[in-house]
This record gives structure tokens, C-alpha cells and sequence, in this order.
């Protein structure tokens, strides 16, 4: 079994693979703070991950600073909602 230490080493290493499982680790756990950390780290995987849940909740401002951080199918998103 692969830790969450395991994969936080080889995402440190520049290992994307690994940055994706931690992402789907922190959106399993409902670790919006862990994600957003992640998408600031470059993970776009977290990126989508974020951007859907903000689009659930109608959560414009969250769009805009997700958009903010380089994932920009969430500025996409924000323009959809806003266009409404």
C-alpha cells in the first residue's frame, strides 16, 4: 500500500502522477485546504477537483481565486455562471 508519505516524497521529486493521488486523497477526506495547497503547487488535477466543487456550491469568489491560481477552466466556469 502507498502512503500519503510516499506520495508527498515523490510529488516533492516532481512526480505528477503522485501530486494527482494526493488530490484525490484530499477531496476523498473533504480537505479543501490540502487541494487548494496542491493547485498552488501546480496540480491542475486539483485544480478541476476544486473548480467542481465550487461550481456545486455557486461559489463565484472561490472560481475566481482558483481561476486566479492557473486553473483556468474555473475562470471558464465563473464566466458561465455569471452569464446566467
Amino acid at each position: 500500500m502507498v502512503t500519503r508519505e510516499t506520495l508527498r516524497a515523490l510529488a516533492d521529486e516532481g512526480n505528477e502522477t503522485a501530486l494527482d493521488r494526493l488530490a484525490d486523497l484530499a477531496d476523498a477526506h473533504g480537505e479543501v485546504g490540502e487541494l487548494s495547497e496542491l493547485l498552488d503547487e501546480g496540480c491542475m488535477h486539483a485544480g478541476r477537483l476544486l473548480t467542481r466543487r465550487a461550481v456545486a456550491a455557486g461559489g463565484l469568489l472561490e472560481l475566481q481565486r482558483i481561476s486566479d491560481a492557473g486553473y483556468d477552466e474555473a475562470g471558464t466556469e465563473l464566466e458561465r455562471l455569471l452569464a446566467r
